[in-house]
Order: structure tokens, then C-alpha cells, then sequence
């Protein structure tokens, strides 16, 4: 029955989830965490918002264009090592040293993508781990600039006495003003992802995805737009990794380092990489899964992998796959009863 019947007939017409803006009331409740939490809350809150953007700039890889990168990592912990050196050791500005680490991470994507995307399904996989273990091993031993395996302790937090001029804000300490910062520069960072991916760029990526031969068939470049699309995802993982190397105070080789690569790809996987939202709600998943684990047990990777398994086998399209599911089979029995 259509809406304009039922309001001929006098029907109520159902209650759709679609009308409430939830990203905005995510938004504006995770704002006051530096207020109503503790100190320990906007710790897990800052690291849940840099895992979620970097989770989501990989799943622009896999979930929208098909690109399964073991090595996305590799850009990561390039951006975080382009801010953290500039900041430490020349003294730069953070205004400028984040954008920078955006355009180095990009510009070593644009590289390493040019030969990676010449290349399909697991051998491109492999060759994106490949170039994440040159990163790598560049990093950990080239001591006069990355510090080898000491890394770079002791990144500053940028000046953000600025902040204390708006309201309500003076009175908050440093790491809650980076928080508020962090969360800020990802929701503008993911607000740019989305439009990217609902674009017509956006679109074409789902379509190589799809059929990548009848993509090229029609007259499409695919190596041109996987090309892009890799650029466009290492340039906002190194956005992440340089919040990242800010947050946790210090950038070390083990930024790049391939495992790094599998966590955030089960982030994407768990929260589902099919929906946008997934790769943000499997990275808030994990970490507080983690954190809860590790102060009960010693043997907290077991016990973190089981609760996956169960996770992932429960939710085959992952939480968020999961639960739209659900909400459409409440809505087609509410819509049969009331046909009926």
C-alpha cells in the first residue's frame, strides 16, 4: 500500500529509521564525552575516530572498488612520520605539517599504485604487501631520519590555546582539546569520503568493482580509477597515521608493519564493507573489544578471536549488514500485516 493511500484511507503511515539524521546525533553526542566522561573515555574516543577513518579509507579500496591491499598500512605510517618529523624536528606548524603528511602518504600511493594496480586479485594483493614491507624496512633502519627502531618519542601536540578562546572550552585539558580536534578533522575527512564515494566517480569505482571487464569494455580506463582511488585512500590513511603519531605521542616502525594491515582490514570486514558506516562501527567495535579483553585476561588475543569468529559468523555481511537486515524484515512483516 502506498503512502498516499494510506493517507486517503487514514492509515499511520510507518516509522522510518531513514528521518532521524543519526550521523549528526553521533556526532554531536560524541562532542560531549570531554564533559560527561573521564579521562579514559576520550582516550578510547580519539582512537576509535582515527581507526574509523583509516578503516573506512581502506574500505574505499575494498569495499567500493574491489582492490583487496594488504600493505594499506604502508601509508599510514607514512603520513604519520611526515607529520611527526616535521613537528619534532624542524618545528613545523601543525596547520601545516597535516596537510603535508596528507600529500606525502597520496604521493607514495600515486607510486606504489602505479605498479600495484597493473596487476589483479591476489597479485596485487601481494604486491601492496610487498611495497608496505619496503616502507617498512626503510623506516627501521634509517636511523638518521626515522630514529630506526627507537622510532620518534616524545611527538608534540600541536598549540591549540586557540581553542580556549571559544566557549566552554578554556577550561579543558590538552589531550580533550586534541580530541575535540581529532573528532572534527574526521568527520570533515569522512564527510569528503562519502560524497567521493556517492559521486559519479564514486559510482564508476562500484562498477569496476562489479565487472571490471565490461567496464573496460564500454570504454572505461580501469587502471586510471583504480589508480585514483588508491591515491585518494593512501592520502586519507596518511591522514590518519599522522593524528595517529600525535595521539600516541611517538611514531615507530610498527606503524608499518603488515599486521597493522590485517587489524584494520577485520575492522572493515566485521563492521561491514558493503555500507559506509561499517568500517566506523567495526572499528569501535574492535577497540573496545580489545580494551575490555586485555584488562581481564593475559590471554586476550584468544579470547579476542573467538568473539570475532562468532561475530563474523553471525553477521555474514558484517554488524552493520546485519542489522539492516533486521530493520527490513521488521519493515516487510509491519508492511504485511497491515496489507493484510
Amino acid at each position: 500500500m502506498t503512502a498516499e493511500r494510506r493517507a486517503r484511507t487514514g492509515m499511520t503511515v510507518p516509522w522510518s529509521g531513514n528521518r532521524i539524521p543519526w550521523t549528526l546525533m553521533v556526532f554531536l553526542a560524541a562532542l560531549w564525552v570531554p564533559w560527561l566522561g573521564s579521562r579514559y573515555d576520550t582516550f578510547l574516543g580519539t582512537q576509535i575516530a582515527i581507526d574509523a577513518l583509516f578503516a573506512v579509507s581502506l574500505n574505499l579500496l575494498l569495499g567500493t572498488t574491489g582492490l583487496v591491499s594488504f600493505g594499506h598500512v604502508a601509508y599510514f605510517g607514512i603520513g604519520a612520520y611526515i607529520c611527526g618529523i616535521l613537528m619534532k624536528t624542524y618545528g613545523v606548524p601543525f596547520a601545516l605539517a597535516l596537510p603535508a603528511a596528507w600529500l606525502g602518504a597520496a604521493g607514495f600511493a600515486l607510486v606504489f599504485g602505479f605498479f600495484c594496480v597493473r596487476l589483479t586479485k591476489i597479485y596485487f594483493a601481494m604486491l601492496t604487501l610487498a611495497f608496505s614491507q619496503i616502507a617498512w624496512a626503510i623506516c627501521f633502519k634509517w636511523n638518521g631520519v626515522t630514529g630506526g627502531d627507537q622510532g620518534l618519542p616524545d611527538v608534540p601536540y600541536p598549540d591549540l590555546d586557540w581553542m580556549s578562546a571559544l566557549p566552554g572550552l578554556d577550561g579543558l585539558r590538552v589531550s580533550d582539546r586534541f580530541y575535540l580536534l581529532t573528532l572534527a578533522l574526521v568527520a570533515v575527512s569522512l564527510a569528503a569520503l562519502r560524497r567521493i564515494i556517492g559521486s559519479p566517480f564514486g559510482r564508476m569505482l562500484t562498477a569496476i568493482r562489479e565487472n571490471p571487464e565490461r567496464a573496460a569494455f564500454i570504454g572505461v580506463n580501469v587502471r586510471r580509477y583504480e589508480l585514483a582511488a588508491f591515491v585518494v585512500a593512501g592520502g586519507f590513511a596518511g591522514l590518519a597515521g599522522a593524528l595517529f603519531g600525535i595521539f600516541n605521542r611517538g611514531v615507530f616502525a610498527d606503524y608499518l608493519y603488515w599486521t597493522k594491515s590485517a587489524e584494520v582490514m577485520i575492522m572493515a570486514i566485521l563492521g561491514g564493507m558493503e555500507h559506509f558506516w561499517g568500517p566506523v562501527v567495526g572499528a569501535a567495535t574492535l577497540v573496545m573489544l580489545n580494551q575490555q579483553i586485555t584488562s581481564y585476561t593475559e590471554y586476550w588475543p584468544f579470547v579476542l578471536g573467538v568473539i570475532l569468529l562468532v561475530l563474523l559468523f553471525a553477521f555474514p555481511g558484517g554488524i552493520v549488514g546485519g542489522l539492516v537486515a533486521g530493520v527490513n524484515w521488521l519493515r516487510r512483516r509491519g508492511g504485511g500485516r497491515q496489507s493484510a
